[in-house]
């Protein structure tokens, strides 16, 4: 793992909603004991103003729902698919618990997308599964999700497990020494498709996307759902995303 890929992480880290919520909050206290009351005033309501709407579920599935319906879920595969590539998620180790309790509940649903479009293609196209292990579990998350395919019903020869990528770059670079000219199914959640999409054209890919873990709806929305977390969270995962395509358009991708 990089400094460079690190330090991406960090920087991102305080770029998101909450993150710059509670920085207004600790600049206005820094204000506060050096006495300048009036730029203290306006901070700390900048800071709420910041976290109500952020929090707030009709904003954060309007900022969410364009990146998630870019790209129309693939229902019906092309037969011609060579391979299905399952971009990597989180999961924390733990072999009392059966292995859909150790994966995050996104990846379970990008892993079983990815069964699903193999099952719909007979077993002809081959599983990709990838994903680094962390410094609190070194596990590769490709061995986790190779294990939920298998237990899905995929053979063990039909999954090829990646387990030294690390981001979504270099989930593309080996597609592409894997796939070659081939036609690649890419299963990720749906708000990470346009970026995935991204770096697999700029290998080389050719790229199906299949999006998966829908979150946002603009219809029946909550108009008194403030200060909620769930909003909180679409609210961040669509910064983090708008982050990575300016990341992706100042690298040339």
């Amino acid at each position: 793992m990089s400094i460079g890929f690190l330090l991406k992480k960090f920087i991102s880290f305080w770029m998101m909603p909450l993150s710059i919520g509670v920085l207004l909050l600790g600049v206005a206290y820094w204000q506060l004991r050096r006495g300048g009351h009036a730029a203290a005033r306006y901070l700390l309501l900048a800071s709420a103003l910041w976290i109500i709407l952020f929090s707030y579920d009709p904003f954060a599935n309007w900022l969410l729902y364009p990146l998630e319906h870019r790209y129309k879920a693939l229902l019906h595969p092309p037969q011609t698919i060579a391979y299905i590539y399952i971009l990597g998620g989180g999961h924390h180790s733990d072999p009392t618990l059966p292995v859909t309790s150790q994966i995050i509940p996104e990846s379970v649903v990008r892993t079983n997308e990815g069964v699903r479009l193999y099952h719909a293609l007979h077993g002809k196209a081959k599983l990709i599964v990838s994903g680094y292990g962390g410094f609190v579990d070194p596990n590769p998350h490709a061995k986790m999700a190779q294990r939920l395919a298998q237990a899905l019903g995929v053979p063990k020869e039909d999954i090829i497990p990646v387990p030294s990528a690390t981001d979504t770059e270099d989930e593309a670079n080996v597609a592409k020494r894997i796939a070659e000219e081939r036609p690649v199914a890419l299963v990720t959640s749906a708000y990470h498709i346009p970026r995935a999409l991204n770096w697999f054209k700029k290998a080389g890919v050719a790229s199906i996307p299949a999006p998966t873990y829908h979150l946002a709806t603009l219809q029946h929305l909550n108009y008194l759902g403030f200060f909620s977390a769930n909003a909180l969270k679409k609210s961040t995962i669509a910064m983090h995303e708008y982050l990575g395509l300016l990341w992706q358009k100042i690298k040339g991708a």
